[in-house]
Formats: C-alpha cells, sequence, structure tokens
C-alpha cells in the first residue's frame, strides 16, 4: 500500500509540474499576477484531495479520482491543439495512471475496512455468547 501512495505522490507531483511549466513557461499570461491566480485555480483539485487520500481516506481517494479526469480532459483538448501535443500525451498518460491508481487504493481501503469490521462482528459475537 505504502508504494501505491508514494506513486499517487509522484503522479499527482507530475501533473502539478505539467501545468506550472504549462502556465508559466510555455503559454505563459501576460501577467504574473493572473498566471499565480490559474495555477492556483488548476492546481486546486489536486491540492485539496491529496492529504486526504495519501492518509487512505475513501471519500478523498474517489474525489481524488474524480478530479483526475478533469485533468483528463484538459490533456485531451491538448492533444488537439496545434503545438503542446506532447505535453498533451503526457497529462493524459498522468491522468489516467493518476485516476487508476487512486481507485486501486480506494478498493483496498475498502476491502480492509470491511474485513476489520467483521472480524469485530465475530469477536463480540464470541464475547457477548460467552
Amino acid at each position: 500500500m505504502k508504494g501505491r501512495l508514494f506513486l499517487l505522490l509522484v503522479l499527482s507531483g507530475s501533473l502539478v509540474g505539467i501545468i506550472g511549466l504549462r502556465q508559466f513557461f510555455i503559454s505563459p499570461w501576460p501577467s504574473m499576477a493572473s498566471n499565480l491566480i490559474l495555477f492556483a485555480i488548476l492546481t486546486a483539485p489536486l491540492t485539496l484531495t491529496l492529504p486526504g487520500a495519501l492518509r487512505g481516506g475513501t471519500r478523498s481517494l474517489l474525489l481524488l479520482c474524480l478530479a483526475s479526469m478533469f485533468y483528463f480532459i484538459d490533456g485531451v483538448l491538448e492533444l488537439f491543439g496545434p503545438s503542446l501535443f506532447y505535453l498533451g500525451v503526457a497529462e493524459v498518460f498522468f491522468a489516467l495512471t493518476l485516476c487508476a491508481i487512486s481507485a486501486l487504493l480506494l478498493r483496498s481501503v475498502r476491502e480492509r475496512q470491511s474485513v476489520e469490521v467483521e472480524s469485530s462482528e465475530q469477536l463480540e459475537q464470541i464475547l457477548g455468547s460467552g
């Protein structure tokens, strides 16, 4: 599970890096303030859901999986743009991988929680009947 969490962190950082590269170096807006505001808006879904996802929260993992689809759509739009094809390919790859890893983590966390609930119910039955 720790390997998946590390991969989740690396993929999120890669998406933030791609967005920063595009926003500040490849196609910046004229004003630095507008670049910073747009960068904060574009990275907000990742930065808001990542802390809870790294703690293993099911709601945060689900929201991170859904938020990664936003970056997938953005990457597909860049794919068909005139000059940002390779950046779009990288963004699509990182977004799809982030969605898959967060879905796998969500599944494993829910399975672990259900096993813990079942074992606690069995323990209560044993202690209650004795």
